[in-house]
């Protein structure tokens, strides 16, 4: 694990009020049909050291129920997706609370470090946790759903956050996205 250090404004009850924070691993491996990318890890999931484990995040019930995973996993074992082809990462490794708090230049220099790994492990299918880091990997406004610009050969999918701070998009909206995501992916096979 990368560690940085992170100085927070919260109160001394806090669990992420740490002098310093780990960052997460990337699940990267030659051969993926899906990586998923998310905008940077939050303070709770490197607290804990796995993705998505901030509470009501949606990304663990969600990849089972559209059935891109045959058994349900939680965050606690983010490890075994490797297991079922899937691959995680982020635009930028530092955990911060929100992320609004990432620099312009930490995001510029995210989008040349992820290309590079998308192009060397060459999943199927890339798919983007939500619109603002796929507008920040491509520089340009972008919508949710499959995306017409491959990475390398991987073709490209945006799905809404799923982090529970999204409240734009209802769970039955999301659901949908990842469904759709499940087809896109079999059809990218």
């Amino acid at each position: 694990m990368v560690g940085f250090a992170t100085r927070t404004q919260c109160s001394p009850y806090s669990p992420y009020c740490l002098v310093s924070m780990h960052t997460l691993p990337d699940y990267l491996q030659p051969g993926l049909r899906l990586v998923f990318v998310g905008f940077n890890p939050s303070m709770r999931s490197a607290a804990v050291g796995h993705y998505y484990a901030g509470p009501g995040n949606l990304f663990w019930p969600l990849l089972y129920e559209s059935g891109l995973l045959p058994t349900p996993l939680t965050y606690a074992e983010d490890a075994r997706i490797l297991e079922f082809g899937i691959g995680l990462t982020d635009l930028v490794k530092r955990p911060t609370p929100s992320s609004a708090d990432l620099s312009p230049g930490e995001a510029r220099a995210g989008v040349s470090q992820l290309h590079t790994k998308l192009v060397t492990y060459a999943p199927r299918v890339v798919c983007f946790n939500g619109k603002g880091v796929y507008a920040w990997y491509t520089n340009r406004t972008v919508d949710v759903g499959p995306q017409n610009d491959p990475i390398g050969a991987a073709r490209v999918f945006v799905i809404p956050s799923t982090s529970a701070r999204n409240g734009r998009w209802q769970r039955r909206e999301k659901a949908a996205y990842f469904l759709t995501l499940r087809q896109f992916v079999d059809r990218c096979a």
